[in-house]
C-alpha cells in the first residue's frame, strides 16, 4: 500500500492543504468566540473549563503559526506532524469539553479525513487509530472522575469506528480520483504531443494552408502558405490586400463552388498555385479552408515527360533528319566553292548552312536531353578546378574576350565534373556574347566565395551586359524559350537540370548597374548525391 499516493508538491494536495489550514483557523477563531464570550459554560457541559479555555487558545495560535510558516510543506514528515497534533488537541479538548455530549468528536472524523486525503495508506490508517484511542482511552478517563461518563462507550466506539470508515471512504475515493486525474493528464499529454506533431506537419507541408473567417482575417497559417504568399507573421492580417488574386478566386468559388478556381500567381516571380476552398463550420461561425498547391513542379515533371517523348522521337527520326540534312549541308558548301557565283547566291548558300547548323544543334540538344546519363558526383577543391577550367577555356577566346576569376580557398563539393564544365561553358559562352554587345571587349567574372548563412561553396558568373529584362526572368529557364533568332532556348534548361541531379542549385539574380549574375549554390562536401 502506498505511504504517500498524493505528491505533497503538486498544486492539487496544496490546495486541499489550504482548504485544511482555513477549516482548522475557522474552528480555532469559533471555539475562542464561544469561550471569550462565557457561553461555552452554558452551552457545554465543561468537565475542566480552564484546560478547556488553555486549549482553545493554544489551537487558534499553533494554526496561525502553521499558516505562517508551514507555507508549501513537499515533505511527508511536516503534514504527518500537523495531522497527528491536530486530532490530538481536538482529542484534549473534547475530554475537556465533557466527551461525547460536546459534539467535538465529529470535528475529529473531519480531521481524521482530511489526513487521509494527504495522507494515504497505512500511515493515514495510523491517523484514524490515534483518533479512536483518544476517543475511548478519555471517555474511560472521563468516567474515572465523572460517572455518568461511563454511558459514552457505544457513542465513543460509535465515533472511532466513524473514524476509521472515513479514513478507508476517503482513501479509496481519492485513489479513484487520483486515477481519473492521473488518466485524465495522461490523455491531456497525449492531446497536446498530438497537437504538437499535427502542428508539426501543418508546418511542414508544402502544400499552404489558410483559414480564414467572414471577413477574410487569417486565422490559421502554415509555412507553406506564407512562402508562396511571400507574407511572414500572415495570422491575424485580413488577406485582401495580401493578396487581391486569392480574394477574387474566393469570390468566384462563393459564387459557384462547383467551378474549380482558375490557377494564380500570388507574389511577383513566384510559382503558379492552384487554390482550392473547403467550408469550414466551426461553432455557429462559418470559415473557410483554402488550400494553396504550387503546380509549378507539377508543370515541371509534365515539361519533363514532354521532353522526353519528343526525345525519344526524335532519336527515332534523327537518322532520317541528319541524313538529308547532312546531304544539304555538303552540296551548299560545294556550291560556295564555285566561282559562278554571285554575291546573292553566296548570302542564300550562307543562310543554308546557317540554318543547317542550327538543326543539327537542336536535334542533339534534345537528344542530349533523352540520354542524358547519370551523375557521378566526385570530391571537387573548386579552387583548384575552377582556375583549370579558366586556363582552358581562355585558349579558345579571341582577343576580343576575357575571363576573370576570383576565388576564396577551402571551397570543396561533391559534382560530377563533366557536367559541370557544360554548365559553365554555357553560363560563359552567354555571358560573353551579351557583355560583347554593349561593350568593345566580352568579359565574365566567375567569383568563388562561401555563402556565409548557409555555409555553402556559391560560384557566380558575371557579365556587363544589358541584362534580362524584369518581364522575361521567370522564363529563362523554361525549354526552348530564347529571346534571340539563333538560339535553341534550351542551353540554361540544360544548366539547371545538370545542377539539381547533382543537389546544387541555379539561380539568376540582376545586377545592380546592369549585367547578369548567374549564381550555383553547391552541395555540402559531405552530403552524397
Amino acid at each position: 500500500m502506498s505511504v504517500d499516493a498524493l505528491p505533497l508538491g503538486s498544486e492539487q494536495s496544496q490546495r486541499i492543504l489550504r482548504l485544511y489550514n482555513l477549516y482548522r483557523l475557522i474552528i480555532g477563531l469559533a471555539l475562542v468566540l464561544l469561550i471569550s464570550s462565557e457561553l461555552d459554560d452554558q452551552l457545554l457541559e465543561i468537565a475542566n473549563t480552564q484546560l478547556f479555555r488553555y486549549g482553545s487558545w493554544l489551537y487558534l495560535i499553533v494554526n496561525l503559526l502553521v499558516i505562517t510558516l508551514m507555507q508549501r510543506p513537499r515533505r511527508l514528515a511536516p503534514v504527518f506532524s500537523l495531522a497527528l497534533f491536530d486530532v490530538l488537541l481536538l482529542a484534549g479538548l473534547f475530554y475537556a469539553a465533557g466527551g461525547t455530549p460536546s459534539g467535538l468528536g465529529n470535528l475529529l472524523i473531519v480531521a481524521v479525513a482530511i489526513a487521509n486525503i494527504l495522507l494515504r495508506g497505512r500511515i493515514g490508517l495510523l491517523i484514524a487509530a490515534v483518533a479512536a484511542i483518544s476517543l475511548i482511552y478519555l471517555t474511560f478517563y472521563l468516567s474515572l472522575s465523572r460517572p455518568a461518563a461511563a454511558a459514552q462507550y457505544v457513542q465513543a466506539g460509535a465515533l472511532g469506528a466513524l473514524c476509521f470508515a472515513a479514513a478507508i471512504f476517503v482513501q479509496g475515493l481519492s485513489r479513484r480520483l487520483q486515477l481519473s486525474e492521473t488518466l485524465a493528464e495522461q490523455r491531456a499529454a497525449d492531446v497536446a504531443n498530438l497537437e504538437a506533431l499535427n502542428a508539426q506537419i501543418l508546418q511542414r507541408m508544402r502544400t499552404g494552408i489558410l483559414v480564414l473567417n467572414t471577413q477574410r482575417r487569417v486565422l490559421l497559417a502554415n509555412q507553406g502558405a506564407q512562402t508562396l504568399i511571400g507574407a511572414d507573421a500572415l495570422a491575424g492580417q485580413v488577406i485582401d490586400p495580401i493578396a487581391p488574386p486569392l480574394v477574387e478566386r474566393l469570390a468566384q468559388w462563393r459564387d459557384n463552388p462547383a467551378l474549380r478556381p482558375s490557377s494564380v500567381q500570388l507574389q511577383e516571380g513566384g510559382p503558379a498555385v492552384q487554390p482550392s476552398f473547403v467550408p469550414l463550420q466551426r461553432g455557429e461561425q462559418q470559415h473557410t479552408l483554402v488550400f494553396l498547391d504550387d503546380i509549378s513542379q507539377i508543370a515541371q515533371q509534365a515539361q519533363q515527360l514532354k521532353l522526353a517523348a519528343l526525345g525519344r522521337l526524335t532519336a527515332g527520326i534523327a537518322h532520317e533528319i541528319r541524313n538529308p540534312l547532312g546531304a544539304i549541308s555538303h552540296a551548299a558548301q560545294l556550291l560556295q566553292e564555285s566561282e559562278d557565283l554571285q554575291g546573292p547566291d553566296q548570302r542564300l548558300l550562307q543562310i543554308i548552312q546557317d540554318h543547317s547548323r542550327r538543326m543539327n544543334l537542336v536535334i542533339e540538344n534534345v537528344l542530349q536531353l533523352s540520354r542524358r546519363r547519370q551523375a557521378e558526383p566526385q570530391l571537387l577543391d573548386l579552387k583548384y578546378w575552377l582556375h583549370r577550367f579558366a586556363g582552358e577555356f581562355r585558349n579558345t577566346l579571341p582577343n576580343t574576350q576575357q575571363v576573370h576569376v576570383e576565388t576564396g580557398g577551402g571551397l570543396q563539393t561533391r559534382m560530377d565534373p563533366n557536367q559541370l564544365t557544360q554548365v559553365l561553358t554555357n553560363l560563359v559562352q552567354n555571358g560573353l556574347r551579351y557583355s560583347a554587345q554593349r561593350n568593345p571587349y566580352g568579359q565574365v567574372w566567375l567569383r568563388l566565395y562561401r555563402d556565409a548563412s548557409s555555409d555553402l561553396p556559391v560560384l557566380e558568373v558575371l557579365d556587363d551586359g544589358p541584362g534580362v529584362p524584369a518581364e522575361q526572368v521567370q522564363h529563362i529557364f523554361e525549354p526552348f524559350y530564347t529571346t534571340e533568332n539563333k538560339g535553341t532556348g534550351l542551353g540554361l534548361y540544360i544548366s539547371r537540370e545538370l545542377c539539381e541531379s547533382n543537389q546544387a542549385r541555379l539561380d539568376y539574380q540582376p545586377r545592380e548597374g546592369g549585367g547578369s549574375c548567374f549564381r550555383i549554390i553547391f552541395a555540402h562536401p559531405r552530403k552524397l548525391s
